[in-house]
């Protein structure tokens, strides 16, 4: 299972923009060894965020499953609020992030990287 966006994705992503923030949804599942690859990422990403005005909602460990489907244990969840899909590309598309990106890739077995968007009343 990929666990980074490709360049399709990226482009379907931002022509299905209903404009307004997102919330980036994070499930990720750790190959051995990872978590601290991926700690450190999440250390560094900070100012990258900062710059495109995304904050981190939660971050935190999985625990006990209710209901899910078989296999679906993940160990860790990250919510990511960005002011728009747009901000999301130019952070993913900065080279200096890219530099870092390889402390996720290599930290992660598994993940899912899905865009939410609020209810609206």
């Amino acid at each position: 299972m990929p666990v980074d966006p490709t360049g399709r994705d990226l482009k379907r992503y931002l022509e299905e923009d209903p404009g307004g923030p997102v919330v980036m949804l994070n499930l990720l599942r750790y190959r051995p060894g990872g978590s601290g690859s991926y700690t450190e990422y999440a250390t560094r990403i900070a100012p990258f965020l900062e710059r495109v005005g995304a904050e981190i909602v939660y971050v935190g460990d999985t625990h006990t499953s209710l209901v899910a489907p078989d296999g679906w244990d993940w160990d860790a969840v990250l919510l990511v609020r960005y002011p728009t899909r747009a901000a999301f590309s130019a952070m993913v598309a900065d080279p200096e992030y890219q530099e870092i990106t390889a402390l996720r890739t290599g930290a992660l077995d598994e993940a899912v990287l899905q865009a939410t968007i609020p209810w609206t009343a």
